[in-house]
């Protein structure tokens, strides 16, 4: 089976499975930092490659929408890319310590390989999983996020890669909640 069709089955599988998942009330963040590692494998040529991340995650439509922002450097065998990429995500709460999402969205892809550079725009889908350890209320955590990659660029490439990290909630200030 491919590895198009594997991500799409289980996209729907963990949609199914957990639509109806309880939403528990969570004090909301105003924003949420992802910093971690992500290694990725390229399908087409079979090559691996490794870099840091960073994201910022912002909620526009409380338990619909959430929007991710990221930036990510991946270095291989004489290969750089700098891929940065936004997400639109459909978050559920599992429980009061787990949270999942999944996302699709556009990506932009700079590389440089054998001294030539390159730019492409590239499609990605991501499955979310956030886990907030009870004794850091919603302030810290960590995640575990696989990705799909299809590059749009004149190679077509496609990848998988598996983020994962440390999750940093930034809070709202007190004076910013609406008042009903």
């Amino acid at each position: 089976m491919s590895s198009r069709v594997w991500m799409w089955a289980a996209s729907l599988l963990v949609f199914v499975t957990f639509a109806r998942a309880q939403d528990k009330k969570v004090e909301e963040a105003a924003a949420v930092i992802e910093v971690g590692a992500n290694p990725s494998r390229d399908l087409r040529e079979r090559t691996s490659s490794f870099g840091p991340t960073v994201a910022v995650e912002v909620s526009p439509i409380e338990n619909w929408l959430e929007l991710e922002m990221g930036v990510t450097p991946s270095f291989g065998h004489q290969t750089t890319e700098w891929s940065t990429d936004l997400l639109f995500k459909k978050p559920w709460t599992l429980s009061r310590t787990v949270e999942f999402m999944a996302g699709i969205g556009p990506e932009w892809i700079h590389s440089r390989e054998g001294g030539v550079s390159s730019n492409a725009i590239a499609g990605e889908a991501a499955l979310d999983f956030m886990f907030w350890p009870a004794r850091w209320k919603h302030r810290y955590g960590w995640y575990v996020e696989p990705a799909y990659e299809y590059s749009f660029g004149r190679r077509h490439e496609r990848s998988i890669g598996v983020s994962f990290g440390f999750l940093i909630a930034v809070r709202k200030r007190a004076g910013s909640h609406e008042k009903l």
